[in-house]
Parts: structure tokens; sequence; C-alpha cells
């Protein structure tokens, strides 16, 4: 049977160390993504985000090994809070508003910063290349899914290739993002998603 001291006590000293790691953990994604919006992506160093968020740069190492992979995590929190999976009940309604979301981020250059640094960081580091890439993929799933349901529900053509299809929809947006060719508009996205929709459509029977 257990002392006293041991049932009275470690349940509560367990459960105040987990939320004060929490509350730490939250304030240096905050701090974070702060940064980002206010400076870009070059302004995030462990050092700085370490003392806006009022903890030890030590604390920031045991999550996140660089400064990378912590820009990536407060951006990628930042992102789906911004960003949720539309459900209207139509393909169209929920693909233009995604992709309106999307072509948005040009409206805070600091955002766009951090894209392109991230990008950039990828294709130096391939260790931080598969977390970015993991990212990457949880956002095309939100566009394969809905694509999916517009398959399932008659909209879109059966057997519609959805990770090619998913390319056709981000490609622009990477495109324009890290070219700069063209400028990104979110009031282009619901010419853009017409387009690509007539060539996903379903024929109807008979035509």
């Amino acid at each position: 049977m257990p002392e006293a001291n041991d049932s009275a006590h470690p349940r509560t000293t367990r459960t105040g160390g987990r939320i004060r790691s929490e509350d730490a953990r939250a304030a240096v994604l905050a701090a974070t993504a702060d940064l980002i919006e206010e400076a870009g992506y070059g302004a995030v160093t462990m050092e700085g985000v370490a003392a806006r968020a009022g903890v030890a740069k030590s604390t920031l190492y045991r999550w996140w090994k660089t400064r990378a992979t912590l820009a990536l995590d407060a951006y990628g929190q930042a992102v789906a809070r911004r960003m949720p999976t539309p459900d209207t009940g139509s393909t169209a309604a929920d693909l233009t508003a995604f992709v309106e979301e999307l072509y948005r981020v040009v409206e805070h250059p600091f955002r766009v910063n951090a894209l392109r640094g991230l990008m950039a960081e990828a294709q130096l580091d391939p260790a931080f290349a598969e977390q970015f890439r993991s990212w990457v993929r949880s956002r095309r799933a939100i566009v394969t899914d809905l694509l999916a349901r517009g398959v399932a529900h008659g909209e879109l053509t059966p057997g519609l290739d959805l990770e090619h299809a998913a390319d056709l929809v981000f490609g622009p947006f990477w495109y324009r993002l890290l070219v700069g060719h063209t400028p990104l508009d979110p009031a282009d996205a619901p010419a853009h998603v017409r387009t690509l929709l007539s060539g996903f459509a379903a024929t109807p029977p008979g035509a």
C-alpha cells in the first residue's frame, strides 16, 4: 500500500509541471509568431524568442533544435488557426474560400518573407526539408479531401488524380510567391478555381 505522501502529492506536482511546460511552449510559439509578423523570418533567433517569451534559451532547444523548426511550428499553427477547412456543401465554394485565403498571404509581407525563408532552408537542410514537406503535405491534404468530397458528391470526374489536382491548385501560389514574375491577388482566386474545376468537372451522362 503506498505511503500517504505518495498518494497525496505526486499527481499535483506532475500536473503543475505539465501546465508550466505547456504555458512555456505556448509563450515561445506566440513570441515566434509575433516576431515573424513584425519583422519577418530573418528576425527569428533563439536568443530573441527566448527573451521575448521570458524563458531560458535551453527551454527552446528542448523542443526545437533549430530556428527553422521553431519558425515552422509557429507559422504552421498560425496558418491552421487562420485557415480552417471550409465545408459549405459546394466544392467550388470550398475551394474558392481556401484559395482566396491562401493568396491573402500577400497582404502580410512578413508572412511572405517567412514562407520564402522556410522554403530556402528546406533546400539547404535535408533534415529540415522532411519537416517542411510534412507540413506542406498537411496543407495539401485539406485540398485533396475537398476534391475527394467533390468526386464522392458527383461534382468532379470519377477517378480524378487528386495529387495532380492539388499540384494545380498550389502551383500558381508557390510559383508566383517564389519567382515574383506576377503578383498573387486574392481577387484572382475565383477565376483560378473556375478554370481548374472546368477541367475536373464530371461529364453529364450522354454528353
